[in-house]
C-alpha cells in the first residue's frame, strides 16, 4: 500500500460505512442527499488527508477505489467534490 493509497482506502471504507448507516435509517435518500450526508459526517482531518493524496496521485486514483458497486458512484462523486469544491 502506497503512502497515498492509505487515506483513499480509509475514505472509501468510511464513505461505505456512512452510506450503509444512512441506508438503514433513511433508505429513500437521493444521491445529492447522500453526498451532503457524507460531507457533513466525515471528519475534516480525513478530508484533508484525502485531498492531499489525490493532489499528489491525481484524480485517476479515485478509479482505484474499492467500494461495493452500489456505493461506487457516490463515493467517487464525494471525493471529486472534495478536490474541486464548487464555490
Amino acid at each position: 500500500m502506497t503512502r497515498n493509497s492509505k487515506p483513499l482506502t480509509e475514505a472509501a471504507t468510511e464513505i461505505q460505512r456512512l452510506l450503509k448507516q444512512l441506508e438503514e435509517t433513511n433508505p429513500a435518500t437521493d444521491e445529492a442527499e447522500k453526498i451532503a450526508y457524507i460531507n457533513i459526517a466525515t471528519k475534516p482531518v480525513l478530508k484533508q488527508r484525502v485531498i492531499a493524496a489525490l493532489r499528489s496521485s491525481g484524480e485517476s486514483a479515485i478509479d482505484e477505489l474499492v467500494l461495493e458497486d452500489k456505493y461506487l458512484n457516490i463515493g467517487k462523486a464525494v471525493l471529486k467534490g472534495w478536490i474541486s469544491p464548487k464555490l
